[in-house]
């Protein structure tokens, strides 16, 4: 059987999720299961459960995105959380940061045919850009790594008091425990982990929020950060 056919149908729970741009929301579902799985950007293990585990399980995340907020979904894959966030929250502005060429080659293809005008796409890694993007509000991340090096990675990205949310599995306590000092570090001041997606998925999804104060990054970034500014001055010069 191939991994077209193993597709299972739209459950009735996306078409309230997504809405308006649930015909989208199936299409690119469809473009996981086929173009996803012959590039090697998701197993095929995983068509059968595409909805529940993927879509729906990144969708609900929008319950803890503020509103008309600048996101950078950080390691952004096949565009999980990032494609079903767009989806469902026009009012974001989100950029998929992602560093390799055959992911952004699909994630290009699949903002062009959902017509998703507030979505850039940017190949690289975040420790390149940081200083070539805009600081945003809020950096989503989803089975990038584990959450003490993720937040090297997207702390530094954010704006001042702005938030990192991280969908994680039942080790989230776990780690944010584990990850506690390298976080105070980063500048985080408050952290939380949540449950979102009630009567949509089951079991929830678990995000891990960490929110940071007035330098993003900490120290340790506090003298990159100026000097990418620098050089963004400079370049913006000539």
């Amino acid at each position: 059987m191939t991994a077209e056919a193993e597709l299972p149908p739209a459950p009735e729970q996306a078409r309230d999720v997504f809405g308006d741009r649930f015909a989208d929301a199936v299409r690119y579902a469809e473009l996981l299961a086929e173009a996803g799985v012959q590039r090697g950007l998701i197993g095929p293990r995983e068509v059968p459960r595409l909805w529940e585990r993927h879509l729906l399980n990144c969708a609900v995340l929008s319950e803890v995105v503020p509103e008309g907020v600048t996101v950078c979904d950080v390691g952004s894959g096949a565009g999980l959380p990032g494609i079903p966030l767009a989806l469902v929250r026009s009012d974001l502005k989100i950029t998929l940061l992602e560093p390799l060429l055959r992911r952004t080659n699909f994630l290009t293809e699949v903002v062009e045919l959902l017509g998703l005008d507030h979505v850039t796409v940017v190949r690289g890694r975040a420790e390149e850009v940081m200083g070539q993007l805009p600081p945003v509000q809020v950096v989503t991340a989803r089975a990038v790594a584990p959450l003490d090096r993720l937040a090297t990675w997207g702390i530094p990205l954010l704006r001042p008091y702005g938030e990192m949310l991280a969908l994680k599995g039942d080790t989230a306590e776990e780690e944010l425990k584990s990850a506690a000092a390298a976080l105070s570090k980063l500048g985080a001041v408050e952290t939380s982990v949540l449950h979102v997606g009630e009567g949509i998925v089951d079991p929830l999804s678990t995000v891990v929020r960490v929110e940071v104060g007035e330098s993003p990054g900490g120290v340790r970034f506090a003298a990159k950060r100026a000097k990418a500014a620098r050089m963004g001055r400079t370049r913006r010069r000539r």
